[in-house]
């Protein structure tokens, strides 16, 4: 019966140890308001629709404005954000795209094959509106929504994953 009384504690003081490890090793994003992010285009859920967005390729550039701070240590998955296009975007010589157009988009915690904990954040853009008329599409910080190739080693991960803003923020 003592044993019982000494083993119940030590596991759930293991079991609390290893859950809190585990999620303080998923890299953090924290995104200052007013901080300028690239966000690369991705689908558009809509694509037949015929309107002139439908001509941005894949992997164009989105150049937002940040209107609100993101920090996933303290906001939830799935917490909203809001930010300004800084450039027009043209297709075919037409704009298409204003500066100024307001993007929404949600920080999201992606499973992840290559990351070691099995997660990682994200900030998706899921809609743009231009000029009164709003747009469904898939925008991230990243070229490609698929896991990146695991690297080997620290300098060469360090190099490849921070993306640095022009304000300098880190994320």
């Amino acid at each position: 019966m003592k044993r019982i009384a000494l083993v119940v504690p030590c596991f759930v003081v293991v079991l609390a140890a290893t859950t809190h490890g585990q999620a303080s090793r998923i890299e953090p994003v924290h995104v200052s308001a007013g901080t300028v992010l690239t966000f690369y285009l991705h689908a558009r859920l809509n694509p037949t629709s015929g309107d002139s967005v439908d001509g941005l390729p894949k992997g164009t550039l989105l150049r937002v404005k940040m209107l609100d701070s993101i920090d996933s240590t303290v906001n939830a998955d799935g917490t909203e954000f809001h930010g300004a296009v800084m450039s027009g975007l043209t297709s075919s010589g037409e704009l298409v795209i204003h500066s100024g157009s307001e993007v929404r988009g949600i920080l999201v915690l992606l499973r992840s094959r290559s990351h070691p904990e099995g997660f990682r954040y994200e900030l998706l853009i899921t809609d743009l509106t231009d000029q009164g008329k709003s747009y469904t599409l898939t925008a991230s910080l990243n070229p490609s929504l698929t896991d990146s190739p695991v690297v080997s080693t620290s300098k060469a991960a360090a190099k490849a994953n921070p993306k640095t803003t022009e304000s300098g923020t880190t994320h």
